[in-house]
């Protein structure tokens, strides 16, 4: 197996796996509705969420309507996303303490993100990275599954994975790391069955060596 950790590997890695997978393409680039629909993906299909993240655009164009939205109202509009109960208030919550505490503009810290209900680590590490290109790498279930079968983490936790990640990759190729690694974990890196004979990195990769003993 080839050395996985050193800066030159890691960026001819990413820089395979990037090749090999389509571009993830997020519906919004602003920080807001990057947060709104970061919110309304948990536990949920990325097609389903893309398509209630544009019908609630349509009818909430800015902070100030959403926050004045009625719940009921954004539940019918997101009726099809898991827990949208539950996520309709939340992202009217969000929307409301935006405007009143931080003047209508997302937070860019850690610390404030997540003081937001219905904002974990990986959704705020997701607006930092994509939203407003600050390096940081959100661990989702993709992310964990590959960085530990690769070898670049044995942490237990995928805030512990985090932390390992962000000490490992470079910081000028932390954006856009973690749709990088979604991508490639739909699509090659499996969770059941991965595509072993078709991964650009398998000689990289712990995984496929203690499999193949090459």
């Amino acid at each position: 197996m080839k050395d996985n950790r050193s800066p030159d590997a890691i960026r001819e890695m990413v820089e395979r796996i990037r090749r090999s997978v389509p571009a993830h393409r997020f519906v919004f680039t602003d920080p807001f509705w990057m947060l709104i629909t970061t919110v309304l993906s948990q536990r949920t299909k990325d097609e389903t969420t893309d398509a209630a993240a544009r019908s609630l655009f349509e009818r909430y164009r800015d902070v100030d309507s959403l926050a004045n939205a009625d719940p009921e109202d954004v539940g019918r509009i997101i009726g099809k996303v898991g827990f949208w109960r539950v996520k309709s208030k939340k992202i009217v919550e969000i929307a409301r303490i935006i405007r009143d505490r931080y003047g209508g503009k997302v937070p860019e810290s850690i610390d404030d993100l997540t003081s937001l209900r219905g904002v974990g680590l990986k959704t705020a590490k997701v607006v930092l990275a994509e939203g407003f290109h600050v390096p940081s790498i959100a661990v989702d279930t993709h992310v964990f599954r590959i960085s530990h079968r690769i070898g670049w983490s044995s942490a237990r936790t995928p805030e512990e994975t985090s932390v390992d990640l962000e000490n490992l990759i470079p910081k000028d190729i932390q954006i856009g790391f973690n749709p990088m690694m979604v991508e490639f974990g739909k699509a090659i890196c499996r969770p059941i069955k991965p595509l072993c004979d078709r991964c650009p990195v398998s000689e990289y990769c712990k995984f496929y060596s203690e499999r193949s003993g090459k």
